[in-house]
């Protein structure tokens, strides 16, 4: 709220004046030999009083509005150089595995996505989860909110078992081909090994390079075995110890091949420090212009001041009339 012809407001100061000099001045009088004829009206200090304040909550009404007190709206304009981002994140069997705390792999990697993703406003990011075969979960998009959403929902058995890196990289790829981002890049995450799917994991790298497409591959997972749990016919759910292997060596040929960079995550908060490189690695630009709309409020005081002006009339005319 701001006041957009505040000068005015200097009129309360002749306001001032005049109430000090109604309640100081000597009330007049007149000698009457008969006041009978007086018998049916009204007069005192309340009806004087109830004249006074009304007069002047008019006068502060129209002084106000004549300040025309305005209230602003604030608009935001962002003019972004972003970068197009497909997250491809594995959902295989064996992303279960509880060696990552405070949860299993999956349910970290999708936490510290979220947080990937919060850090980048001006881009447009989409989402393929991959195991036997891929899916686009999300296109590009610059909703984050319903990237976001849909990132939650992701759990196991949305695709069969299996670890198809190459489909979900050559997915990923299709979905980023035809941008026309001056960047693309793939942040591709797996625990495995490629064991599924007709694309090779660098046939598709080279599918990347040659859209000029960027690849960074997280391997994740930590040495030895780990507890994966199963569902036993018997006893329910329970934990077997399993070692998961995957191909470190064909992540950094992919990543090397598209001029990108592989990393290896064996615990959630390698997985934190890797998302937070790749951010630095691939700054975005955006800028943001904050303009204010001001609408008048000048009315929310006149028409006050109107009614009360109606009201006053009445009242002179009849419960607080005087005499000629």
């Amino acid at each position: 709220m701001r006041l957009a012809s505040p000068l005015y407001l200097l009129l309360f100061f002749p306001i001032a004046g005049l109430i000090y000099w109604e309640l100081k001045k000597r009330a007049s009088s007149l000698k009457f030999s008969d006041i009978k004829i007086f018998k049916n009206y009204k007069s005192g200090k309340l009806f004087k009083l109830i004249s006074l304040l009304l007069n002047i909550l008019i006068l502060c009404f129209i002084v106000v509005g004549l300040a025309r007190p305005q209230k602003g709206r604030v608009y935001e304009e962002t003019e972004t150089r972003g970068v197009d981002i497909m997250l491809c994140l594995d959902i295989s069997g064996t992303m279960q595995a509880e060696d990552f705390s405070p949860k299993n792999r999956l349910f970290v990697a999708k936490e510290r996505a979220k947080e990937f993703i919060s850090k980048r406003p001006g881009d447009r990011i989409g989402l393929v989860i991959f195991a036997i075969t891929a899916m686009t979960q999300c296109p590009l998009t610059s909703d984050h909110k319903i990237l976001n959403n849909l990132l939650e929902r992701i759990d196991y058995g949305i695709v069969q078992d299996g670890t198809a890196i190459g489909m979900g990289l050559a997915t990923a790829v299709a979905r980023l081909k035809d941008s026309k981002a001056k960047e693309k890049i793939v942040i591709l995450l797996t625990d495995g090994l490629n064991n599924a799917g007709e694309i090779d994991p660098l046939t598709a790298a080279k599918l990347a390079q040659s859209y000029n497409i960027k690849v960074y591959c997280i391997g994740v997972g930590s040495k030895g075995p780990v507890p994966i749990p199963v569902n036993h016919p018997v006893y329910g759910r329970i934990y077997v110890q399993q070692e998961v292997d995957f191909d470190m060596k064909q992540l950094e040929e992919i990543s090397a091949l598209t001029q990108g960079k592989a990393f290896l995550a064996t615990d959630a908060q390698a997985l934190k420090t890797i998302y937070d490189e790749i951010d630095k690695l691939e700054p975005t630009t955006f800028k943001v212009t904050k303009y204010t709309v001001y609408s008048e409020k000048a009315h929310l005081f006149i028409l006050p001041a109107v009614i009360l002006s109606f009201v006053l009339f009445i009242l002179s005319i009849t419960f607080l009339r005087r005499l000629p």
